[in-house]
C-alpha cells in the first residue's frame, strides 16, 4: 500500500472497525471516522482512546467526508441514506469495505496467518498474538475484542496491536463470506458450526480458505472441521484435539474456577499447561494457538510458557465482580456452540445460573432458532434461570419473522425455566430480584459494547 493515504471509516467505534483504524493510524495513514454511538454521547472513553491514537472524529453528518482523494471504509450493513455515504458519492470518493480493506493489508505481509471458525476465533487470534510477541517476534494483530494483555492505561480498547514483524494475525469472518477475500500463510480453523449461513455455505467458505495456506491448524475434534482436514493434503496438515488421536492433543483435564490445567501431548512428548482462562472451549483454542505458532517457527517449550502468561480477551467469561456473594460474569455468548461452553464452564462449580442472553439480531435468531433451543434445553439445570430480552436493532429494515418470545416458549415448553422480557433493562432486574449468595449472573450477547455497561450496572444493583 502506497504511504499517507487519507481513510475515513464510517462507523469507526465498531468492534471490526476501530481495530483496523488503529492498525492504520499506528502505521501513520491518516485517519478519520464517525459513528452513531459518539453522535448518541454513548461510550465517550472509546471515542477519546481512538482521538488520542490520531484518529479525526466527525459527527455521521456528512461532515468529514470533503475530498475524492479519501478512501471511505464502510461495511455493507451501512444504508445508502447515511450522510456520509451520500457525501462520499457526491465528492467521488473511492469506497472500500472493512474486509475488503483489512484482507488487503493481510495479504500484503510477509506471513498472515489467518484464524477462521464459528467460535474461538478471538481468543485463538489473542493467544497467538501474545505467544509471537512474548517470544520476540514483534506481530500485527487484529482482534474483534479487546486483549486484556495488551491493554494499559493509554491503551483501554486494545483490540490491535502494531508491530514491525513479519506476522500479521487476523481473525477473518466467515458471515458475510468475506473470508474468500484472504490468502493465509498458516490457517486456523477451529471449528464449524450454524451461527449466520448454511452448514453447505459454511463448508464450501471454509474449505476454500483452508486449502490456501501452506499449513492449516485444524481442529479434528470437531466433526465438520475433521471433515474439511480430509480433503487437504496430509503434509500440510497440523491436527488437534481432546482426549482424541492428532498432532496435538490434551489429555487430564483439571478445571478451576477460573483457569484449567492439562496435559499436552505431541508424539512421544508431554508437556504440562495451565491456562489463565477456564473452560474446555479455552484447552481447545489453547491447541489451535500453539499449533499455529509452531508452525510460524516458535519452539513448542517457548510457546508454552510464553501461553501461561495469556489472560483472555474483555467480554469472554470475564469476572465483573461479585456483591452479596452473587458472582456477575460477562460474556460473549452468542451462537448455541459458544454459549453451550460458557454453561459447561460454570456448571464444573456449583451455583445456580441466571442468564440473560441478548439475541444479536433477528436474522441470526432465525437460523439459529432449533439449534439454539435444543441447546438451552439440555444445557440449563433445573434450577437455573434464562430471560431473554428483545435482540439488538441497530436500525434500517429487517424481517422479524423470529423473536426473542418465540424461543422463549420453546425453551419453556421443554421444561427449562425461561422468560421474555422485552425490555433489557427489565430483564436485568428481573434477575437481580431473583439473586441470591452462590448464583453466577451471566450477560451474555454480541454486536453490542454497552452490553459491559449493563453488566456493570447489575453489579452495582446488586450493591
Amino acid at each position: 500500500m502506497e504511504t499517507r493515504k487519507s481513510y475515513f471509516f464510517v462507523g469507526v467505534g465498531g468492534s471490526g472497525m476501530m481495530p483496523l483504524a488503529m492498525i492504520l493510524a499506528g502505521r501513520g495513514e491518516s485517519v478519520a471516522g464517525s459513528d452513531r454511538t459518539l453522535d448518541k454521547g454513548a461510550l465517550p472513553a472509546k471515542f477519546a482512546d481512538l482521538a488520542a491514537k490520531g484518529v479525526q472524529l466527525f459527527p455521521q453528518d456528512g461532515s468529514g467526508i470533503t475530498s475524492p482523494d479519501q478512501i471511505v471504509v464502510a461495511s455493507a450493513a451501512v444504508e445508502a441514506t447515511v450522510p456520509d455515504i451520500v457525501a462520499a458519492e457526491t465528492v467521488g470518493a473511492a469506497r472500500m469495505s472493512r474486509a475488503e480493506l483489512l484482507s488487503e493489508l493481510f495479504n500484503a505481509s510477509v506471513l498472515p496467518i489467518g484464524v477462521a471458525g464459528t467460535s474461538g476465533k478471538s481468543t485463538v487470534t489473542g493467544m497467538i498474538g501474545w505467544i509471537l510477541h512474548a517470544c520476540g517476534r514483534d506481530p500485527t494483530v487484529m482482534n474483534g475484542a479487546v486483549m486484556k494483555n495488551f491493554a494499559a492505561p493509554n491503551a483501554p480498547f486494545a483490540s490491535a496491536l502494531v508491530g514491525a514483524g513479519e506476522a500479521f494475525v487476523s481473525e477473518v469472518d466467515e458471515s458475510d463470506g468475506s473470508i474468500a477475500l484472504y490468502y493465509p500463510k498458516i490457517a486456523v480453523l477451529n471449528n464449524v458450526s450454524l451461527d449466520h449461513k448454511s452448514l453447505e455455505e459454511l463448508r464450501d467458505l471454509f474449505g476454500t480458505f483452508a486449502a490456501k495456506a501452506v499449513t492449516t491448524v485444524v481442529n479434528v475434534g470437531d466433526g465438520e472441521s475433521a471433515a474439511l482436514a480430509m480433503s487437504l493434503p496430509r503434509e500440510r496438515l497440523v491436527t488437534f484435539a481432546i482426549d482424541a488421536s492428532a498432532d496435538l492433543r490434551a489429555e487430564n483435564l483439571v478445571p478451576e474456577p477460573f483457569a484449567i490445567r492439562f496435559d499436552l501431548v505431541k508424539g512421544g512428548e508431554r508437556h504440562e499447561v495451565r491456562l489463565a482462562v477456564p473452560g474446555r472451549h479455552n484447552v481447545s483454542n489453547a491447541l489451535a494457538a500453539l499449533g499455529a505458532v509452531r508452525a510460524a517457527g516458535v519452539p513448542l517449550a517457548e510457546a508454552i510458557a510464553a501461553l501461561a502468561g495469556f489472560v483472555g480477551l474483555k467480554r469472554r467469561f470475564e469476572l465483573v465482580g461479585e456483591a452479596g456473594g452473587v458472582a456477575v460474569i460477562d460474556d460473549f455468548g452468542h451462537n448455541p456452540d459458544k454459549i453451550a461452553a460458557t454453561l459447561e464452564t460454570l456448571h464444573d462449580f456449583p451455583g445456580r445460573l441466571l442468564v440473560l442472553f441478548q439475541p444479536h439480531g433477528y436474522g441470526p435468531l432465525k437460523v439459529m432458532r432449533r439449534d439454539l433451543v435444543a441447546m438451552f434445553a439440555e444445557r440449563l439445570a433445573a434450577d437455573d434461570v434464562l430471560v431473554l430480552p428483545d435482540p439488538v436493532y441497530q436500525g434500517g429494515t429487517v424481517s422479524r419473522e423470529v423473536t426473542s418470545a418465540d424461543i422463549v416458549a420453546e425453551i419453556a415448553a421443554t421444561g427449562a425455566h425461561a422468560v421474555h422480557v422485552a425490555d433489557r433493562g427489565g430483564a436485568a432486574a428481573h434477575l437481580v430480584a431473583l439473586a441470591q449468595p452462590g448464583d453466577r449472573i451471566v450477560v451474555m450477547g454480541a454486536r453490542d459494547d454497552t452490553l459491559s455497561q449493563l453488566a456493570a450496572e447489575i453489579l452495582g444493583m446488586l450493591r
